[in-house]
């Protein structure tokens, strides 16, 4: 009769983890005892102001700002992108130079300049340059407004950043699959869309929504166009209700509100994608599988004659 010994498994501890563990909850709770329990937060006014119709209208303002924003830089950030790839010189220095000036640029500073564009320019024209023949006149004070000034001047400055993010994804693609999509005779607009931009897309998103969460962080720059968006509109309440604290903590959960939802899409879609990513793995591998097997199948058996 043998003897089999008996192993016992003890797990790994990690006191150091443990010690660190308790620490961070005992900071947490100590946090979140000063800040719930400090009368001076006026949580009551805190409470009274979140869902005010203002308040709402001002949250409005930063989304709709911050939608139209993304999907204009994105158009023209894409544009910048594929400029910057091209073999012409003059195409690729072009983009470079954009970039350059509004990544050095202060959104700060694009807006204000914007907003007093007017002033370096009565009229805004278009036609033929160095000749008399124009198509169409327009006074600036007409066609630059808040609205359109802010919508402006995030585009301008947010196209320069989503453009390098695009061109890192792009040159992110083993340089093979352009040439094997060349070989293939497929036009560059079909090898770009089709081929390469599904392969960069796993290197843009992150960056990419990390992006829009500043887009929508930095629509508050534009308190300076005296814009109603959130960050204006809680300013003018608590000038008048001099109730600073609270209010600005209505706005500072407000923009932790669009960052969540924001980071939730973007998880979402990183999920789909990989899971499209996966699905058609298996697809090819199945696909390739199955035309082994029929080749063999096939196959008709060759006899040699012996003499």
């Amino acid at each position: 009769m043998s003897n089999v010994e008996t192993i016992k498994v003890v797990p790994a501890r990690y006191p150091l983890r443990t010690a660190g563990a308790v620490v961070a909850l005992f900071v947490l709770a100590v946090v979140i005892q000063s800040v719930a329990f400090n009368p001076r937060w006026e949580w009551a006014v805190f409470a009274r102001w979140f869902f005010d119709p203002v308040i709402l209208e001002g949250v409005g303002q930063t989304l709709l700002l911050t939608l139209i924003g993304t999907a204009l830089s994105v158009v023209i950030g894409g544009m910048l992108a594929l400029a910057r790839l091209s073999s012409s010189w003059l195409l690729s220095s072009l983009a470079w130079g954009y970039i350059w000036l509004f990544r050095s640029l202060p959104l700060i500073v694009v807006l204000i300049i914007l907003y007093n564009f007017s002033y370096l320019y009565d009229t805004l024209s278009l036609g033929v340059p160095f000749t008399g023949i124009t198509w169409g006149s327009y006074e600036t004070i007409n066609v630059l407004g808040q609205f359109s000034t802010a919508v402006v001047g995030l585009t301008l400055v947010q196209s320069a950043y989503t453009a390098e993010i695009i061109r890192g994804g792009f040159l992110g693609v083993d340089h093979g699959q352009y040439e094997a999509a060349a070989a293939l005779g497929l036009p560059a607009s079909r090898r770009t869309l089709r081929i390469i931009l599904p392969q960069a897309l796993r290197t843009i998103l992150p960056a990419g929504f990390n992006e829009i969460i500043s887009l929508a962080k930095g629509t508050a720059m534009v308190y300076v166009l005296a814009m109603p968006e959130l960050f204006y509109t809680i300013q003018m309440i608590y000038n008048r209700t001099q109730e600073v604290i609270p209010l600005l903590m209505v706005g500072a959960v407000w923009y932790l509100v669009i960052t969540t939802v924001l980071s939730a899409i973007q998880h979402l879609v990183e999920r789909g994608l990989a899971r499209s990513e996966r699905r058609s793995a298996v697809n090819s591998t199945r696909a390739t599988r199955s035309r082994s097997v029929t080749t063999q199948s096939t196959q008709e058996p060759v006899h040699a004659s012996l003499s």
